[in-house]
């Protein structure tokens, strides 16, 4: 006994699929709606121009650094050991002093002192007994270890930006080419 199989059912034309999709009440929630597309796309650009304007600035700021690097080598590097920081034996060699509000004796008696009564650094006022330094030139005053790891870091006052570097303890030009 031998089995026939199934019938197979004729291929429906183009024209009848269309018509069964316009019969079918769910054919409309199967495709995403138009604006969504659109969304979609919108959102993409979006992205792509931010990518572009940040792929940008990272290129601008690499090409204006090689530039001075390439062209302007000798007052870069002359100009970066300028406030390259003090060494140890400089800055200990600057005037310390102890604050006292009573006694007045702190360096505020100065015209161009700070006129705040706090240190700048760390934002904090001074009180009696507080050990300050003083910097010579400008007489701004700080607290001794918030100034001293200022100035391990940079050659100059914090608030004035007066360079406590003299220029004749800097090497010069031709002997920053040579080394």
């Amino acid at each position: 006994m031998a089995q026939t199989p199934p019938p197979i059912p004729p291929i429906p034309s183009p024209t009848s699929i269309r018509t069964l999709c316009d019969q079918d009440p769910h054919h409309d929630q199967l495709q995403p709606p138009n604006h969504l597309n659109s969304m979609v796309i919108l959102a993409a650009i979006f992205c792509a121009f931010v990518c572009a304007l940040g792929l940008n600035s990272m290129l601008q700021c690499v090409f204006q650094c090689a530039n001075r690097a390439l062209i302007e080598p000798v007052q870069w590097v002359a100009s970066r050991r300028l406030n390259s920081g003090l060494k140890k034996e400089e800055m200990v060699a600057l005037p310390t002093s102890t604050y006292s509000a009573n006694l007045n004796t702190s360096p505020s008696s100065s015209s161009s002192s700070s006129s705040s009564s706090g240190c700048v650094i760390c934002l904090v006022d001074f009180s009696d007994g507080d050990k300050i330094r003083v910097l010579p030139k400008c007489n701004h005053w700080f607290h001794v270890a918030c100034i001293d790891k200022w100035l391990l870091c940079h050659s100059s006052c914090p608030t004035c930006r007066h360079r406590l570097k003299s220029s004749g303890s800097m090497p010069s030009l031709a002997e920053i080419v040579t080394t």
